[in-house]
């Protein structure tokens, strides 16, 4: 008995689970808070105290039910048995106890298999917690390996800082001091969502015209994916340009930075001679965290269909498509920008901002619309009366600024991280104003020289992108020469 009890015992630590989770290194996930970092630590050392407990591995091969049942019970209680049914079949020949034997043999056999059944039942517990733990390790540690891969890519062109001079232009605007010349067609092409804001690049259209300039808005489905916007604004860069005989300037901003840059990546031998240049606005150029952290599969997101229920609020709701959003994760724009990359003779410029979170920013209402109300003779003397549709957009994008600042400790516009909208081989552009994304187009004009105007830094931001691509021209003719 003792050495069927030690057999079974034997048996039943071979299916001990072995812990495979390494306590040794904690990341430091939290950098900007300590105590969220003890709290991790805590986690890791807590999962693999726990995952000790469980029987059974994924990494281990899983034993034949056979050699299991072998194992779990001995062949001597099963031969006492037979002969203990045997002794008493001889001494009384009634089908009653011979029943009463089978019965018991049967509840002796049941009883004897039971560590098996928990065994199994452990390992299927086992199985369901480390997917419980994986999902859970990989939410917390969300896009902190992918912020700021451009800059770590070895293949990338490097970046030129371009701040000061876009400064200096900047203050000579506010000092009516305007170098954008009207030989070519500006187009400004809008972000996602923009469908949904009829304000969106308005005032700065409106400001371009009042200079002379000829101004358009590419109008644009922007909840579409990368690659179909990418076609519409090719056929906007050749409609403009034959209509006018002009080259196109393009600034876009956000997901329209990215939606330019891939017209021109994809069919740059189509508009080599069409386009002058090309300027990103706050756009997610390198991929953005939201988008990633929300569409990201095998976190614990899964369990309440996170990616269908945003699935629902685009297709159906905004009447978009999803791809749009999932152009925007890192693993799509690395691939993307692997296969597709800017054109090295294109002159670029990017612009990244940082949001503020002071108290004043957080009353701000932004407009986005125009509500139109039916006419009231004492009031509009016989024109509608517009309403503006406001939203806190601002008080949003200190939200989102601050969660990206807590949980990978990167500053950004609220949507966009400051390294993610550095575009390799751009001259870049990085102010201290704190601005956020929607500021960009949203913003109301002002007349004040000390406040930055949205209109003017994208009067700044295109004159800078003059002189690179003129700077651009002169090197290459140079070298021809």
């Amino acid at each position: 008995m003792e050495e069927s009890s030690s057999r079974r015992r034997e048996s039943t630590f071979s299916l001990a689970v072995r812990d495979d989770y390494s306590t040794s290194e904690v990341q430091q996930l939290f950098t900007a808070i300590p105590a969220l970092n003890e709290a991790a630590s805590y986690l890791a050392h807590t999962t693999s105290y726990f995952t000790r407990c469980f029987p059974g591995s994924a990494g281990d091969v899983e034993p034949d039910e056979g050699q299991e049942l072998m194992t779990l019970v001995s062949e001597q209680d099963t031969r006492s048995l037979y002969e203990r049914e045997s002794t008493v079949s001889e001494q009384v020949g009634d089908d009653n106890t011979s029943s009463s034997i089978n019965e018991e043999m049967s509840a002796s056999s049941v009883g004897s298999s039971s560590p098996w059944l928990s065994a199994r039942i452990f390992q299927n517990g086992s199985s369901i917690f480390k997917d419980l733990v994986d999902r859970a390790r990989k939410t917390v540690r969300g896009s902190a390996d992918d912020i700021g891969w451009l800059q770590q890519a070895t293949d990338m062109p490097p970046v030129e800082d371009g701040t000061k001079r876009f400064q200096e232009i900047l203050e000579s605007i506010r000092n009516n001091e305007h170098k954008l010349p009207n030989s070519v067609v500006y187009l400004l092409v809008p972000g996602l969502f923009s469908n949904h804001g009829p304000l969106y690049f308005v005032n700065t259209k409106t400001y371009f015209s009042k200079m002379g300039l000829a101004c358009h808005i590419a109008r644009i489905h922007s909840e579409a994916s990368v690659e179909k916007n990418a076609r519409e604004i090719k056929q906007y860069i050749e409609e403009i340009f034959w209509g006018s005989q002009k080259r196109v300037l393009l600034l876009g901003h956000s997901k329209g930075g990215v939606d330019a840059a891939a017209a021109l990546s994809l069919y740059w031998s189509d508009l080599k001679d069409k386009v002058a240049g090309l300027a990103l606005a706050q756009s997610p150029y390198g991929g953005s965290p939201i988008a990633s952290d929300i569409l990201r599969e095998g976190q614990l997101g899964d369990y309440v269909s996170l990616r269908k229920i945003m699935e629902v609020l685009i297709c159906k709701v905004i009447k978009g498509d999803l791809q749009a959003l999932e152009d925007l994760t890192y693993e799509r724009r690395k691939e993307f920008l692997r296969k597709h990359p800017l054109p090295q003779e294109l002159p670029v410029v990017s612009f990244h901002t940082e949001a503020g979170i002071v108290p004043g920013v957080l009353a701000t209402l932004s407009p986005v619309a125009h509500a139109e109300l039916p006419i009231i003779t004492s009031l509009a003397d016989g024109q509608p009366t517009k309403l503006p549709v406001v939203m806190p957009l601002g008080a949003a994008m200190a939200a989102c600024a601050q969660l990206l600042q807590v949980r990978y400790g990167e500053k950004s516009d609220g949507l966009v991280t400051r390294r993610d909208a550095e575009v390799p081989g751009s001259v870049v552009v990085r102010p201290e104003q704190k601005l956020d994304h929607a500021w960009m187009v949203y913003s109301s004009p002002n007349n004040d020289p000390v406040e930055t105007d949205a209109s003017k830094v994208c009067e700044a931001l295109l004159t800078l992108l003059v002189e690179v691509a003129q700077k651009r021209r002169h090197e290459i003719s140079n070298k021809d020469e």
